[in-house]
């Protein structure tokens, strides 16, 4: 799922050949805000290598992409002719035409930043100014010595290619998707960069080789490379240059050059490489749109009031929207804070479902919070029936995880804050680990598990994948140990899996034991278990009813389970005669849709399904840690059933449960209505021989927070 869909996917004819292209926030050009536009990006890859761009701007100004001929949705001749650098400038001006827009600040990167250069030259008042990322020129500047090497022998018949002589001509034709995957390892030299280059091989590989040759094969402009100083010269529009100091493909002279000869701004980003609008997405936004605001005249905004000021202390909460199940005791937890500092002000950065939860319980959820991309909408569109691969949903989750920090990132900004707590949002504890300078306010970090697992069936590279993904969380943390003022584990350091978190690296225990301060489980408040029939005289259940609840959380995920447990009713029925199930399909799930018997109660969303689950006398759950800690703090018998492929339930969850000795858990292969009323009825007679859950992790976690104030 994107982070920002299209407002219009279109084409225009240019000659023949059709040029796709894309805008976003077309609304923004009748309220007069400037338009970005992305010239074609080079035709080895194709428009999308901007997506962690796109979504961002697109919050604060029109945005147009242009697929190059060659990828993407365009077409792809293979006639060098049809790839000179005036194809590319024509392709930009006829989109700008079909798009409405008069004029733009343009991006380019490689190739395309020259030929943005070139639509500055040729067509200056269509541009307000360009922004130029590891820019190629058409001048003499002497390439990188290992390039240098391979361009050599490009017309050459070698013996063997390999490394950089796969750029050859007599190889290309064939070889292009070997050389693809060479180049762009070479192209992002950063570490843990396995997702920027997955995606890229993804986009070179709706390419050819024969394609890639006419691209390289197509007329230069101007004739004389020894006219482009004079060319660039003679541009009046501003120009930033945006270059990583490990630039594998372009030399520094060029953008030093390039700078120089427009009198423009040079950004030169230390240990980036060639591709820092992928690598180095939240530096390359900021400097965009600081670059965009400065050229259009969009006033900076008002340096907010910092810690100190006389008024009351703030924090800004972010709860994670994946399920309820996180913002019960991200409230609990406020609460406690509250109680301890009445004075605190307490704000919500959060989304659907959690922000209609905590606005119901009249708590502020920040205007911003509307800009945030859909966390629950990409992980339904993930799953499958009763699956979920949360490592690798994660994982596709980038271009919206950078989204969410430059909306997180614009707030604090304008706005000061005397404490962050992010409740497992990962977007916000990881480019702040790329990017500690932008670290206004003493930093919270709280999660209930740690480390990355790999499925069995995912082999050796997600066993690879998920080790890197926790090598550069270990890394994160020695390199900046006083980023997180404070890391709380919501738990016990039992409770905590005794794996490696990969090859040489410590256990995930050990690792958490050292860097973690545990408050214990957090949850709210929880009724007197000697109450439990006044609870459930109260919520209408009534003497002798065997109450079963059934839940899925606050996803959409848990679809096919309702229905696999709403099938089992009448088998159930014969087995335990006073059953009344009740199904509580949550906030994303249309009770309606489930075709519930008669005899099921199905509820849509009850923001009380806590009290429910300690009033039942039997529960049928998915793996999510909330519910089924619930459910062992009432010490309910209850099934669990976690969702195939999601390591946080299948390991992580379940590795509590066990240490608690509560609940039963099942395959969602095996759970068919006879296997299912079975259980129900065994669960009902089976002892709930449970762990105890303290009653104090709110309190514990909220003095921590606090003594970070």
């Amino acid at each position: 799922m994107r982070a920002r869909e299209p407002d219009v996917q279109a084409y225009v004819d240019r000659e023949g050949l059709r040029i796709g292209y894309e805008t976003f926030n077309d609304a923004a050009a009748d309220q007069g805000r400037p338009t970005v536009l992305f010239v074609p990006i080079d035709s080895c890859v194709q428009s999308r290598a901007w997506k962690a761009q796109v979504p961002y701007l697109s919050q604060h100004y029109r945005v147009v992409t242009i697929d190059p001929r060659g990828n993407g949705r365009s077409d792809r001749p293979t006639d060098p002719a049809e790839y000179g650098d005036l194809d590319f400038v024509a392709d930009t001006v006829a989109v700008m035409d079909a798009a409405g827009v008069d004029r733009a600040v343009l991006v380019g990167i490689c190739v395309s930043a020259w030929q943005a250069m070139l639509v500055a030259s040729l067509h200056a008042e269509r541009v307000r100014g360009v922004v130029a990322i590891g820019p190629w020129l058409y001048d003499n500047t002497p390439p990188l010595p290992f390039r240098a090497e391979a361009a050599a022998h490009f017309e050459d018949e070698l013996p063997t290619y390999e490394g950089w002589t796969m750029g050859n001509r007599h190889f290309l034709e064939k070889g292009w998707p070997e050389f693809s995957a060479f180049f762009f390892d070479q192209m992002l030299c950063e570490p843990h960069s396995t997702k920027q280059l997955e995606d890229i091989l993804g986009w070179t590989g709706t390419t050819t080789g024969q394609v890639q040759l006419a691209v390289r094969d197509g007329p230069r402009y101007p004739e004389d490379m020894g006219e482009t100083e004079a060319l660039l010269r003679a541009i009046d529009r501003p120009v930033l240059v945006i270059r990583g100091t490990e630039d594998r493909c372009q030399p520094l002279a060029r953008a030093r050059n390039l700078a120089e000869w427009t009198g423009g701004e040079l950004l030169e980003l230390e240990g980036s490489g060639h591709l820092p609008m992928a690598r180095d997405p939240i530096t390359v936004n900021r400097a965009i749109k600081g670059f965009v605001d400065r050229v259009t005249g969009v006033p900076a905004a008002a340096s907010p009031r910092r810690a100190g000021t006389k008024r009351r202390p703030r924090a800004l909460y972010l709860s994670s929207p994946i399920g309820l199940g996180h913002v019960r005791r991200d409230l609990a937890v406020a609460d406690a804070m509250r109680e301890r500092r009445p004075d605190l002000e307490v704000q919500w950065l959060t989304q659907s479902p959690v922000a209609e939860f905590l606005e119901q319980r009249g708590e502020v959820v920040h205007p911003a919070s509307r800009l945030l991309a859909n966390e629950s909408g990409h992980f339904e569109s993930e799953s499958g029936e009763h699956d979920l691969h949360a490592f690798q949903a994660v994982r596709r989750m980038d271009e919206v995880l950078v989204n969410n920090f430059m909306v997180f990132d614009d707030l604090v900004e304008r706005e000061a804050f005397d404490v962050w707590l992010g409740d497992e949002a990962w977007d916000l504890d990881h480019f702040l680990h790329e990017n500690p300078e932008l670290k206004r306010a003493p930093f919270v970090w709280m999660t209930d598990f740690v480390g990355w697992v790999p499925m069995p069936d995912g082999g050796d590279r997600e066993a690879y994948l998920t080790a890197d993904y926790n090598a550069e969380m270990v890394e994160h943390v020695a390199r900046h140990p006083a980023l997180r003022d404070r890391s709380v584990f919501v738990g016990d350091p039992a409770d905590v899996v005794d794996l490696p978190l990969g090859p040489d690296l410590p256990t995930a225990r050990a690792w958490t034991e050292d860097h973690f301060d545990f408050a214990g489980y957090v949850m709210g408040e929880r009724p007197d278990p000697a109450d439990r029939e006044a609870l459930r005289h109260r919520l209408g259940y009534a003497e002798g009813e065997v109450v079963c609840v059934v839940s899925v959380g606050g996803s959409g995920v848990g679809d096919h389970l309702l229905r696999r447990v709403v099938a089992s009713y009448d088998e159930a029925r014969d087995r335990i005669p006073d059953l009344r199930m009740v199904v509580v399909a949550g906030p994303r799930i249309d009770p309606r849709s489930l075709g519930a018997p008669a005899g099921v109660e199905v509820h849509g969303f009850l923001p009380d399904l806590d009290l429910h689950h300690a009033a039942c006398d039997v529960a049928v759950v998915q793996g999510g840690l909330s519910t089924t800690m619930e459910l062992t703090a009432a010490r309910r018998p209850f099934l669990y059933v976690p969702l195939g492929h999601h390591f946080e339930q299948q390991v992580h969850v379940r590795h509590r449960l066990e240490r608690h000795r509560a609940g039963r858990a099942l395959d969602y292969r095996d759970v068919e209505p006879g296997r299912i009323a079975d259980e129900l009825a065994a669960a009902l007679k089976a002892p709930t021989d449970y762990l105890p859950v303290p009653t104090d992790g709110a309190d514990r976690a909220a003095q921590l927070v606090l003594e970070v104030l």
